[in-house]
């Protein structure tokens, strides 16, 4: 399994759903770097199960224990690694999806490359679960990134067919919309209203939803990334694919320039304080894979959670035949909120890297 990303800062993800411990080994990190202990458990509860009813009931404290790599919380350039236990598994809950894979999830596709030795428990390591270490890994990296004047910030663009208000393109600090704060990541309370209505109607149907996460990066200088195949957008599109369920993504104005003449989505240069700036920001802040100093703007699909109650048509192995599945267990309704602070990490980890 390719479970390690990274060109100068390499991260290795470890564990499995219901392994006894998951985390993660950070490899390349400057020394120096003071973790704030208290900030960083603050953003791993953002994504942590069981907080509320619109994500799976599997409670997990998501409280990281550095084994090496950090002397009084502070980096010490030796790599850094960190765990978290799992406490609260139910793996007998899977034991069907052995024969029986779940439609949507990695079930048939890890069976049949792996023949019948992966874990299915939880997921195995094709879980979201896996995620909580590239959260450890992230949360330091944005500290990091701080003291650079670097900023990023995400939040729920969409759920089913609500949106919230988006980013303006052309924002200069992505704190001004950090969400982490609120229980419900968006920008808007009264789109949060009605998001939250759709999944307890899909959670209420035994079904889920899917949606899309919006983020912003800013402070970046003019001049990261590298053409052809190392470019800013091929770096951050790499591992943000790693994140379970993400199906799509796009940076600025992505697929609505299709419908945009050139000059409609080229973004015109001026001059502002001694320094070039562009008057719009279709391109999302890269061209040529480049950094041109104005904000990243990127936007992830999530697809809906595949673990559903609904009765599904799946085939059994062992029979070689057709099937119903019901699943059970403890799932996500929606697994969109509590992807958000993912993205910020990933990203962080992806800035991080290019700018040392």
């Amino acid at each position: 399994m390719a479970s390690i990303f990274g060109n100068k800062i390499k991260v290795s993800v470890f564990g499995q759903s219901h392994s006894a411990a998951i985390g993660v080994t950070v490899d390349g990190l400057p020394a120096g770097i003071h973790v704030d202990q208290e900030r960083l458990k603050q953003f791993m509860s953002r994504r942590a199960p069981g907080r509320d009813r619109f994500s799976t009931q599997r409670k997990e404290a998501d409280a990281p224990e550095f084994l090496a790599g950090l002397v009084d919380d502070v980096t010490c350039g030796a790599p850094l690694t960190a765990i978290i236990h799992n406490t609260n598994t139910r793996s007998g809950d899977y034991d069907n999806l052995r024969d029986v894979p779940r439609p949507g999830h990695a079930d048939y596709t890890a069976q049949m490359k792996y023949h019948g030795f992966q874990d299915v428990a939880g997921g195995g390591h094709f879980s979201g679960r896996l995620t909580a270490p590239l959260c450890i890994a992230g949360g330091i990296c944005l500290q990091y990134l701080e003291t650079l004047g670097v900023k990023i910030s995400a939040h729920i663009a969409r759920i089913a067919d609500v949106s919230d208000t988006a980013i303006d393109p052309m924002i200069e600090d992505a704190s001004e919309v950090y969400v982490g704060d609120k229980a419900f990541p968006v920008l808007s309370d009264a789109a949060g209203e009605k998001m939250m209505q759709a999944i307890d109607a899909a959670r209420m149907d035994l079904d889920s939803v899917g949606g899309v996460i919006e983020c912003v990066i800013t402070g970046l200088p003019v001049g990261l990334g590298d053409p052809m195949f190392d470019g800013v957008e091929n770096r951050l599109a790499a591992a943000l694919f790693g994140i379970p369920a993400v199906k799509g993504l796009e940076f600025g104005e992505g697929f609505a320039a299709t419908q945009l003449r050139g000059s409609q989505n080229n973004d015109a240069y001026t001059m502002q304080d001694g320094r070039v700036v562009t008057k719009t920001n279709h391109a999302g802040g890269i061209l040529g894979g480049i950094t041109n100093g104005m904000p990243v703007i990127f936007r992830l699909a999530i697809k809906p959670t595949p673990s559903i109650a609904k009765e599904q048509e799946s085939v059994s192995f062992s029979e070689q035949a057709d099937k119903k599945l019901s699943i059970v267990g403890r799932h996500d309704p929606c697994i969109v909120p509590r992807a958000v602070p993912v993205a910020e990490a990933v990203a962080a980890i992806v800035v991080a890297d290019l700018m040392i």
